[in-house]
């Protein structure tokens, strides 16, 4: 470590020796391992003098008890909060992170960059991402992707493909969500290939669909989606989005964003598939694209009947984005009376962002 540090600040060891107030030839024989310093006050000595993390030097206190403790169950807390995400507790999965968070980001600021902790704070860092953009209105997107970025600076660099494709596929889907289709896409193509399993391809794939469905790349969009139709065909369905449901609701919405709203209108006369949403919030996502599917047949009771149930939800579940998605939808098909309780339900749920769900 010693002679680590005076390469990198380009120093002798009789400077080294001066700086600790030892003499040269201990300064060398520590270096060369013919000398050990075993007792704490040294070591700390050490440490304090060339302004090195105690830890560094192996010197370990309290707080790194409470912190071995902490690194325990923090992975419970991230477990629990994503459970409470996809079971339409989007606000309280934030609440439950924030503390984690802020806790691993303090430790890793202090030097403490094991790979545990590393770990420990990537997957942090994503499922907060996760669950600002579910609580988050669009304008402030950007803040979740911001999140997932910055657990995508860490998984780049642990050598682990399996939580890499993790990370890409979810800042991916955020940087989507925040307009940034370009860089979406781009990210979002990696974890189609590395992902090494079903579950995960199709997550990659159904993301991958709808941001290529939103930037109006039809022959990206229907590939994307036939691959994602032979994972379903070889009998993979499970997770959040590897499903029939997921499936036919990022079909509809693509096939309209990419000019084909009587193909979408064909599909949705085929009826509803047999199986139910994997979350609450994929039960309001169906129900703003099935409103416009209805617009776009000209069907305006249908539509109201799917955007009211839409609306309904989004409030109750706190989800600003989808509401701002049936508003929009709404004023496109002249439904005045329904972008207006949109615009109502908007405000109200603005109102209720606190600290933790507002910009970092």
């Amino acid at each position: 470590m010693l002679r680590a540090y005076r390469r990198f600040n380009r120093m002798s060891q009789h400077k080294l020796a001066e700086i600790l107030g030892y003499d040269k030839t201990y300064v060398s024989m520590i270096e060369t391992g013919r000398r050990t310093i075993n007792d704490v006050g040294t070591r700390r000595h050490i440490a304090r003098t060339l302004g090195l993390p105690t830890h560094v030097l192996g010197v370990t206190d309290s707080g790194d008890a409470d912190f071995a403790a902490m690194v325990q169950f923090g992975d419970s807390v991230i477990r629990l909060a994503e459970i409470a995400r996809q079971a339409g507790r989007p606000v309280e999965a934030v609440d439950e992170l924030w503390p984690l968070v802020a806790r691993l980001e303090a430790r890793a600021a202090e030097g403490h960059v094991e790979r545990d902790t590393l770990m420990l704070l990537g997957r942090a860092r994503v499922a907060l991402g996760l669950s600002l953009g579910t609580v988050l209105p669009e304008e402030r997107m950007v803040t979740a992707a911001r999140w997932t970025g910055k657990a995508l600076a860490i998984a780049e660099h642990l050598e682990d493909q399996s939580f890499l494709a993790h990370v890409l596929r979810m800042h991916g889907n955020e940087l989507r969500k925040a307009n940034r289709i370009p860089a979406a896409i781009a990210r979002l193509n990696r974890p189609v290939h590395l992902s090494d399993h079903p579950e995960g391809q199709g997550a990659a794939l159904a993301f991958l669909a709808r941001a290529a469905g939103e930037r109006g790349e039809s022959d990206l969009f229907d590939e994307a989606m036939e691959r994602f139709r032979s994972l379903l065909d070889q009998g993979h369905s499970q997770g959040m989005l590897l499903n029939p449901f997921t499936f036919r609701e990022v079909g509809l919405r693509g096939l309209v964003s990419t000019g084909r709203a009587a193909e979408a209108i064909r599909l949705m006369q085929v009826g509803q598939v047999d199986t139910a949403p994997a979350a609450p919030q994929w039960h309001v996502i169906e129900r703003v694209t099935a409103g416009q599917v209805h617009l776009a047949a000209g069907d305006h009771d249908s539509a109201s009947d799917a955007l009211n149930t839409a609306l309904r939800a989004a409030d109750l579940h706190r989800l600003p984005h989808q509401v701002q998605r049936a508003i929009r939808a709404a004023r496109a098909g002249g439904l005045t009376e329904i972008s207006a309780a949109g615009e109502a339900a908007l405000t109200r749920l603005q109102g209720l962002l606190g600290p933790s769900e507002s910009d970092d």
